[in-house]
């Protein structure tokens, strides 16, 4: 039996894109094994997936063990993959679909890369995308395969269990959170601080949200982040406070999935969450970081349940400051962006997507 092998390491919103490849992959060719190659920590939204025949896992030791490595390689090779697509196109991934040995091996574009790739692709600028060039980028890589996608607007998707669903039910009925209420996921911090809106100003935000409508908000953030959720509480109404459940916290990352899956929309910073809320069909509301960019992970932006805003909507002229400097001084720039400038777009937005009986 062919098999084909995608190749997407990193975070979990890179991953969830690239999940796209295995479902078009087989659309397509339906008697092809697919496996999808990822970091271990993001297997849980690839878990349940049915167009992934097999997931491969880097491990740590992959990247830190060269014997680990080698050994790693020797696997690849003996699967006799017919092609392989690297979504990543880094020197690990390089080197795993060059030894892959398969006949077809597909990437970027990139000085050091000829030698390694039959099929090679410059990133997408298009100005006018729908899809976003994060999703754009990727399926040029199908191209050598499939000339013409049959269903070019598929969308990621996380497959929950019913069990899953169920024990999320539960957990919540047991933390005393009605499911029947409006339920609000707050993505209160990014990877990083230079992906985290500042915390007073999303305060701010969660202060008009309180007095404007009834329901529950809770928090995504984990255990190392506690002493920041302490932070960000102490600049939130008395208000604000009595809906904030940052008590109902999640132990995995699959059973924070079918929490989730359980909410009416996320609002918060542009990262993981984001994507994963998209992907299990949330109405999705997220802060940029002045340096990331919108065109490549605002995705289906012509959805009005998937909005996004960023300096750039308001001082147009950010764009002219090279990325680098944007991340170097994001803590500066981030206080442009003022709730004020956009708490209409947001409550528009929560009116009609979210609590919308209200």
């Amino acid at each position: 039996m062919k098999k084909f092998l995608v190749i997407q390491q990193k975070m979990i919103g890179d991953v969830l894109a690239s999940t796209l490849l295995c479902e078009h992959l087989k659309h397509h060719f339906p008697k092809v094994e697919v496996h999808f190659l990822i970091h271990s920590n993001a297997l849980p939204v690839v878990q349940g997936n049915p167009f992934v025949d097999r997931i491969r896992l880097f491990e740590p030791e992959h990247r830190k063990n060269k014997i680990a490595f080698f050994r790693f390689l020797r696997e690849i090779r003996k699967e006799k993959y017919s092609a392989v697509l690297d979504v990543y196109g880094k020197l690990e991934t390089n080197l795993i679909t060059f030894f892959s040995g398969a006949p077809i091996r597909i990437s970027y574009e990139k000085w050091y890369t000829k030698f390694v790739y039959t099929h090679l692709f410059r990133y997408s600028s298009n100005p006018e995308t729908t899809l976003g060039w994060a999703i754009e980028n990727r399926l040029l890589l199908l191209q050598p395969l499939i000339p013409k996608l049959e269903h070019p607007n598929l969308e990621p998707k996380i497959h929950l269990t019913e069990v899953e669903i169920q024990t999320a039910k539960d957990f919540l009925k047991d933390n005393k959170v009605d499911v029947n209420q409006p339920i609000l996921m707050v993505g209160m911090l990014g990877s990083g601080p230079s992906k985290s809106y500042p915390l007073d100003y999303l305060a701010d935000t969660l202060n008009v949200i309180a007095e404007q409508y009834e329901g529950i908000i809770l928090l995504n953030y984990i255990p190392s982040q506690k002493d920041e959720v302490t932070k960000l509480l102490s600049k939130c109404s008395e208000t604000a406070k009595t809906i904030i459940r940052e008590d109902v916290f999640c132990s995995s990352l699959r059973s924070f999935l079918s929490v989730l899956s359980l909410c009416s929309g996320y609002y918060g910073n542009e990262g993981g969450a984001t994507n994963m809320s998209k992907a299990l069909g949330l109405p999705n509301f997220s802060i940029f970081a002045p340096w990331i960019s919108k065109k490549g992970w605002l995705t289906y932006n012509t959805n009005p349940k998937n909005q996004g805003i960023h300096l750039s909507d308001f001082e147009t002229s950010i764009l002219n400051i090279p990325k680098k400097e944007r991340k170097k001084d994001v803590l500066a720039v981030y206080q442009r962006l003022k709730p004020e400038l956009f708490k209409k777009q947001l409550i528009t937005f929560l009116d009609n997507h979210v609590f919308a009986n209200q």
